[in-house]
């Protein structure tokens, strides 16, 4: 914190555009869109939002949006809307379009900055849905620091289908179980109609609902508000709630430095451990942490995957949903529950003013009886987390497994190499994947891709093959927060930078091994070095337009795969 709110200025950032007679032409624009004579002297916020009916992860933003800017100008401020982009992951999923989804983060980041930047906000409010919206969300509010608060979209609630919830990745895994001959047409199709009943982001612990429960472990989401329906009514009221916090953030000129510290980012990977969250955390939370100038590795990650059991059964390799993740007590009973036992620093400062230890106060500390969706700590699904990180000649600088829902977490196995997504789906489709294979998909990282791919189509096109306990998979891309199996993700160096996975031949053994945190292409070093002195760099797939910029800006995933 700066200044003290009896010497400081709600409108502290605003006044340079709205104050003295050489900024009558500012005001008499402000007039245009609504300012009055007496509210110059208002705190200004701005109200960013990803409104859009791409995707139902989105579509209702707007209308929070309309709740907020009601709270704001209930409680003194003026508010500015404006909007920012989104991406559907699951509708661009399998498809070249997917290597957008990625650099949206970016886009998304820049797009925040650059307005409540140039606009002088006194604060800022920002409404997410899809994957990428939080996270870029939150580089863009660090980049600022500036009084902010995050509102989470809501979840989607299940659909339903011959007494089964479904979710949108049970459409994905229908594919591969149509194809195999597993299920009828009739339950195909029936599938593909249920599964997204309404409004609301991707419903089992995918990425979305992750990041969501990340930033409200960290403090800044409002409690409870990260598992929410994204059509049931406290949602609206969540999301006014939250308006009328960052009021009170600007009066005490808190910032989100001053939330966002190490500490902060520790009990964010420790909650995402223990509900058994999406892969992409690891790349979303060292992005954020890298805005804020904290040095997050993936030694971190190891560290606390060692310390901190999974004891929530949720989707996509558990049985439940977020929305039944909330009727049970939400991420604060996670958080009590962790905070009991040690694994969370209780003395973190979040957005409602008061600490982690202040805001859980009345939480209880053991689940519910009668449900099974959060276990008792001492009956975890797993001892330790399902993020693990794998280092080895294959991957030096690091890779992410997720090892929960397995039989074995370990396969030696003949490479099957593919150079993209595309290549590996129509050998698993045309049945040419074998028990024991071990897939291999390549130059889908950061700037190989570019924009890692996420690889939804073919680990749900596996499991729906029946084959999720007997193939292993790597690759630089990136996995769903839906994908499980045993499947290891962020490979690094990628391929398209000469990195070892470049390297592999159909055939070589490789060892993937989440028991010893290794992996091993068994091929003996001179022959990877006679590899390496042929192996020669491809062409950029893309030349010119966005994907060219990110792929000539991007770090490697194991930092983060940032831009700046």
């Amino acid at each position: 914190m700066t200044d003290t709110a009896k010497t400081r200025r709600l409108n502290w950032n605003s006044y340079h555009v709205t104050q003295g007679d050489e900024r009558a032409p500012n005001r008499a624009m402000l007039r245009a869109v609504g300012f009055g004579d007496g509210d110059f002297e208002k705190p200004i916020i701005g109200v960013a939002h990803a409104q859009s009916n791409i995707t139902p992860c989105n579509n209702g933003l707007g209308e929070l949006a309309g709740h907020i800017t009601d709270a704001i100008h209930e409680g003194g401020g003026m508010p500015q809307v404006y909007g920012t982009i989104t991406v559907s992951d699951g509708i661009s999923m399998g498809t070249e379009g997917m290597k957008c989804s990625l650099v949206s983060r970016e886009v998304i980041a820049d797009s925040i900055e650059t307005v409540s930047r140039g606009q002088s906000h006194d604060g800022v409010i920002v409404v997410g849905g899809c994957d990428k919206n939080m996270p870029g969300a939150m580089i863009g509010i660090a980049r600022l620091n500036i009084p902010a608060i995050f509102v989470y979209g809501g979840t989607i609630k299940p659909g339903h289908y011959n007494g089964q919830d479904l979710t949108i990745v049970s459409v994905f895994e229908a594919v591969g179980a149509f194809g195999a001959g597993k299920i009828s047409r009739e339950d195909f199709t029936q599938i593909e109609k249920k599964a997204c009943p309404g409004n609301g982001s991707c419903g089992g612990m995918y990425t979305a609902n992750t990041m969501s429960s990340a930033f409200e472990a960290m403090g800044m989401s409002l409690p409870f508000s990260s598992t929410m329906s994204a059509v049931d009514a406290e949602k609206a009221t969540s999301s006014a709630d939250s308006a009328r916090a960052l009021l009170r953030l600007i009066e005490a000129d808190i910032r989100p430095l001053d939330i966002l510290t190490r500490k902060a980012f520790e009990n964010a990977i420790t909650v995402i451990m223990a509900v058994g969250g999406s892969t992409n955390a690891v790349l979303h939370l060292m992005a954020i942490a890298h805005a804020c100038d904290i040095d997050l590795t993936l030694a971190d990650f190891e560290r606390i995957r060692e310390r901190t059991p999974v004891f929530c059964d949720l989707k996509p390799s558990g049985q439940y949903v977020a929305t039944d993740l909330h009727e049970v007590g939400g991420i604060p009973r996670v958080m009590k529950m962790l905070l009991k036992e040690g694994l969370l620093h209780g003395d973190c400062l979040t957005v409602t003013g008061k600490t982690v230890a202040e805001n859980l106060k009345g939480e209880q500390d053991t689940p519910d009886a009668g449900q099974d969706v959060i276990r008792p700590y001492a009956e975890p699904l797993y001892t330790q987390g399902h993020l693990a990180i794998l280092r080895g000649n294959l991957a030096p600088e690091g890779s992410v497994a997720k090892i929960s829902g397995l039989k074995s977490i370990k396969i030696t196995g003949p490479a099957r190499v593919f150079e993209s997504e595309e290549q590996s789906m129509h050998a698993i489709m045309d049945d040419q994947i074998n028990p024991g294979d071990v897939l291999v998909i390549r130059y889908e990282g950061p700037k190989g891709g570019p924009g890692m791919r996420e690889m939804l189509s073919p680990t749900s096109a596996i499991i729906g093959k029946g084959l999720g306990d007997s193939v292993g998979l790597i690759t630089d891309g990136r996995f769903s927060g839906g994908t499980f199996g045993l499947v290891v993700g962020h490979v690094a160096p990628e391929a398209y930078v000469g990195g070892p996975i470049a390297l592999v031949h159909e055939g070589d053994t490789i060892e993937l091994n989440a028991e010893t945190c290794e992996l091993t292409l068994h091929v003996d070093e001179a022959e990877i070095e006679r590899r390496r002195a042929a192996w020669v760099q491809p062409e950029p797939r893309y030349k010119r337009g966005v994907l060219a910029k990110y792929a000539k800006l991007v770090s490697s995933a194991a930092v983060g795969a940032y831009t700046d």
